[in-house]
């Protein structure tokens, strides 16, 4: 199964299980995280949901392999199946628990969340650019919101990586705890969300959605807009391995 589901209580927690892959959004993965967000969202007995991956990855993104075959039939699968975007629009309250690296769309994925916590082994990076990808699921968006614009431009621009005590110093992510603890963390978290009566946590969610509206609503769509016309998709293989062995090289140093 390529996405994990269990029930702690009211807890939801799904867990991305492409461990071989570092957890990267081929077609399979995309359409069962899509399905699992989307009846998470309309069960009324799961109050709170925790996301993370099966180590030693969160998610890597885009499976570039893929894409680098398919082209844009394999983006236009964002269609029906947004799996990155669905996050964000969960009317159910989202503890992202970041188990490992999270890189360019799993970090858009990750960043629809209510908020994040890191294991002490998390990285992120927003590797969009060096692949020849502009950020389509919300990056430009919401990383601001988290960092600042200047911050975020950095981030996006360079391509540089960030450990989990530097990404909490920024404000990517709210707690650094033991990777043993992450988990457990996690749901402790999210089932002190499913204590408040359900009706206020729709309403507090709701106004948090609303009151960010007026920045992430122009910025998402100026994002859709521009990406598709001017991402190039051309070897992305070859990018990704590129890329990749660069950030092996800073996690490392």
């Amino acid at each position: 199964m390529t996405v994990l589901r269990d029930d702690a209580g009211p807890v939801r927690i799904l867990t991305l299980n492409r461990a071989e892959a570092r957890n990267a959004l081929n077609s399979a993965l995309i359409e069962a995280l899509y399905d699992a967000l989307c009846e998470a969202d309309a069960d009324a007995s799961v109050r709170a949901v925790v996301l993370t991956g099966a180590d030693p990855a969160f998610c890597a993104g885009v499976d570039l392999k893929q894409a680098q075959l398919e082209g844009a039939a394999y983006f236009e699968r964002y269609q029906s199946h947004n799996c990155i975007t669905r996050v964000a629009e969960m009317a159910t309250p989202v503890v992202g628990a970041i188990n490992g690296p999270v890189f360019t769309g799993g970090l858009e994925m990750a960043l629809g969340c209510d908020f994040l916590i890191a294991s002490e082994r998390a990285v992120f990076a927003d590797t969009h650019a060096r692949v020849g990808i502009l950020p389509g699921g919300g990056m430009t968006a919401r990383l601001p919101q988290l960092v600042g614009a200047a911050m975020a431009r950095r981030l996006s621009m360079t391509g540089e990586v960030v450990d989990a005590s530097r990404a909490e110093q920024i404000g990517v992510v709210t707690e650094v705890v033991p990777h043993a603890r992450l988990l457990p963390r996690a749901v402790e978290l999210a089932g002190q969300i499913a204590e408040v009566p359900a009706p206020i946590m729709a309403g507090l969610k709701e106004i948090y959605l609303k009151g960010s509206a007026a920045l992430t609503d122009p910025a998402l769509a100026a994002e859709q807009a521009i990406s598709g016309a001017r991402s190039d998709t051309t070897d992305l293989g070859a990018r990704y391995a590129e890329i990749s062995e660069r950030n092996r090289r800073q996690i490392r140093g």
